[in-house]
């Protein structure tokens, strides 16, 4: 499953130089790590708590602007429930694609943003644009 949701990823950032930021990594960084040695990727990781020197230290609930401006993908893997509309916000905001990956079993809270289910192979998560 992990590996269909990052040729998900991958798919959509094939044949052009892409900007990606993953947020709220924890220590589960598989995906990030997998998608930075593309050479077309350049990718940022973000938490409020970094786990290592990798990691940019960012508050998604008051994101630094400037780490995102430019990103074309935004993705959370399992964000909590009340950090979802921020990363709605954020995407909106600097005008890039959001993908969340949440829990199995949980509901979106986008609130009136509706985002679409996708269903990749054997992944499931949400996409807006």
């Amino acid at each position: 499953m992990w590996q269909d949701f990052r040729d998900y990823i991958i798919s959509e950032s094939e044949n052009k130089n892409v900007k990606i930021a993953e947020i709220g990594v924890g220590k589960f960084d598989r995906i990030a790590n997998e998608l930075s040695q593309k050479e077309n990727i350049t990718l940022i990781k973000t938490d409020i708590a970094p786990a290592d020197d990798r990691i940019i230290r960012d508050d998604i609930r008051n994101p630094n602007l400037d780490l995102y401006s430019d990103a074309d993908i935004i993705y959370s893997i399992r964000p909590p429930s009340e950090l979802q509309p921020y990363l709605v916000k954020l995407a909106l905001k600097v005008d890039s694609q959001l993908i969340i990956k949440p829990l199995t079993n949980e509901d979106l809270n986008t609130g009136k943003v509706k985002m679409k289910l996708k269903n990749f192979r054997k992944a499931s998560f949400y996409c807006l644009r």
